[in-house]
């Protein structure tokens, strides 16, 4: 009791008992949620034949534990490579030493007659990654937030369609996505306090990083500068503030380094010798062949589709429309009002820097000439994720005063969970409502068919009695041999043939069609027919009587 005419302050509201119980117990349900998240990852493993991608990285990691070397290919660094071949080369498995890159990958697949078992091992290699990426969304959002945003943050991240695809999936892109963040996210301790033990933190993430996949190479140091940047306008810090950070940081900084380099160069197995530029003898060639075989790919382009088009060298904004067709609407409400409050309050200093993070990946997106996927941009679904979860933490808050908040959040909340499981298993040719129905219009390639639907296709020519099929494949696969399909014939892609025939969208819409680039008058055939029956959302079938 206050004194007589004295006010008495009112007692806080205390938090709702769910929020309490969230709190006690939140590293269970971060863990129950990744663990979900593993279930149906999973599960898709047996429904989809490899992709495109996936026997090309197979055969380079066997040939490093196979071989002892890395030179299949080099565009791609051997971290997730050598994590994808472990599983095979542990059963027994051996490099054939095919020629092709490709066929290498898919006869190590097929090897001693178990398909499926080797896919699996191969793509068990990359879910760990997958947990390395949901345990940075948690403990970032842990260090700037109390619940809920922390399980709001992973529920989010781990109901993303594409990042369950490609946490499936024996690629790269989940490895880059998980140290990229973990790069970031270590980098931000480091700076706020660099000691020993953080800049070894540091240090590994970044090798990781860039071992990972070379977009590491570029991701970070802009995610880094954006974060500077908006740090400097929001916070407005004093220049003396600045320079005593500087101070305090260089010295960590010529250890972490070194550590970068050693690290590297020991995951390229100390090798030595000429680089491609100057010809220096250098720790790790192939390191400094990978970057020049990358910049060139990225100079001379790769054959992309967007509305309808094709072009060699992209579109600037190609990646703006996958995130707005391949994410879920109620994560696109979420990240905008998140993304406001992020604005309007520099205090929430976690939210602007996850913000700043995506939004750093992004800009660099803007020169790529490489644009083939949601998958090249998949760590920007870290940062997302935060800002989303903050949005949804501030409408559960005023949801004590305002009623339509609850109503609101819980109605988004209860979409993103449903949208991503009645998705279930079709991961990879997710999109959302604003896409319609006829999403091969917008994007195809990894975003709608990578090639994973052999199985399905096979299974439904058996079920027809197909004797023979017309198909232009668009992954190599020993499609007759292994997957078990009738006799293929060679696809006219003017004229169809008696008979079934069966198309990828892919292989139509950015090869078939493509030849017939200097003759735009004549019509591709699966264009203008309706097909007899969709096999998957990329692959179509058509019969034609004879």
């Amino acid at each position: 009791m206050g004194r007589p005419g004295t006010a008495v302050a009112p007692t806080p509201p205390r938090d709702p008992a769910a929020l309490q119980w969230l709190r006690k117990h939140s590293v269970a349900v971060f863990l129950a949620l990744v663990l979900i998240a593993s279930g149906r990852i999973v599960t898709t493993y047996h429904v989809f034949n490899h992709t495109i991608d996936e026997p090309f990285h197979l055969a380079s990691g066997m040939e490093w534990l196979s071989k002892g070397v890395y030179k299949y290919s080099t565009e791609q660094p051997p971290l997730s490579a050598v994590a994808v071949a472990l599983g095979p080369y542990l059963m027994g498995v051996r490099g054939y030493g095919k020629a092709g890159i490709y066929q290498e990958g898919a006869a190590i697949l097929s090897a001693d007659g178990h398909y499926d078992r080797n896919l699996t091992l191969a793509r068990l290699g990359i879910l760990p990654f997958f947990w390395v990426a949901a345990t940075v969304v948690y403990l970032w959002a842990r260090k700037y937030f109390d619940e809920p945003v922390p399980a709001l943050a992973v529920l989010l991240f781990t109901f993303v369609p594409s990042i369950l695809a490609h946490a499936g999936l024996a690629t790269t892109d989940m490895g880059l996505t998980a140290f990229t963040g973990a790069s970031f996210f270590t980098g931000l301790l480091w700076l706020e306090r660099p000691t020993l033990p953080r800049t070894l933190l540091f240090a590994g993430a970044g090798a990781l990083a860039i071992l990972a996949k070379f977009s590491a190479l570029a991701f970070v140091p802009c995610a880094m500068i954006a974060a500077y940047l908006w740090f400097y306008f929001v916070e407005r810090p004093a220049r003396a503030r600045i320079l005593e950070g500087v101070r305090k940081a260089a010295p960590w900084l010529g250890i972490a380094i070194p550590l970068v380099c050693i690290c590297i160069w020991a995951a390229y197995r100390f090798s030595f010798g000429r680089t491609p530029f100057g010809n220096w003898r250098l720790p790790a060639p192939e390191f400094f062949e990978g970057i020049r075989a990358l910049a060139g790919h990225n100079s001379t382009g790769h054959p992309a589709y967007l509305f309808g088009e094709r072009s060699q060298h992209g579109w600037w904004y190609y990646y703006f429309v996958v995130l707005a067709v391949k994410t879920p609407l109620p994560f696109l409400g979420l990240l905008f009002y998140g993304a406001i409050l992020s604005w309007r309050s520099p205090s929430k200093r976690g939210a602007y820097l996850a913000l700043a993070f995506s939004a750093g990946i992004l800009f660099f997106s803007l020169f790529s000439r490489i644009n083939i996927g949601v998958r090249h941009i998949l760590p920007v679904y870290i940062g997302f994720s935060i800002v989303a979860a903050v949005g949804a933490a501030r409408l559960i808050e005023i949801s004590r005063t305002a009623k339509w908040a609850g109503w609101t959040a819980g109605v988004l909340l209860f979409w993103m969970v449903a949208t991503s499981a009645l998705s279930h298993p079709d991961y990879i040719p997710y999109f959302n409502a604003l896409a319609g129905n006829e999403p091969e219009k917008i994007l195809v390639d990894s975003d709608l068919d990578w090639g994973q639907d052999m199985k399905r296709l096979s299974k439904r020519l058996r079920e027809v009695g197909a004797k023979q099929v017309t198909f232009d494949p668009f992954i190599v696969a020993y499609l007759e041999a292994v997957h078990g399909f009738p006799p293929i014939k060679p696809m006219d892609p003017v004229n169809p043939s008696p008979g079934w025939n069966a198309v990828s969208l892919t292989e139509l819409k950015t090869t078939r069609l493509g030849l017939f680039d200097d003759h735009p008058e004549v019509q591709l055939w699966p264009d203008q027919i309706k097909p007899t029956e969709k096999v998957s959302p990329g692959v179509w079938l058509w019969y034609f009587p004879p």
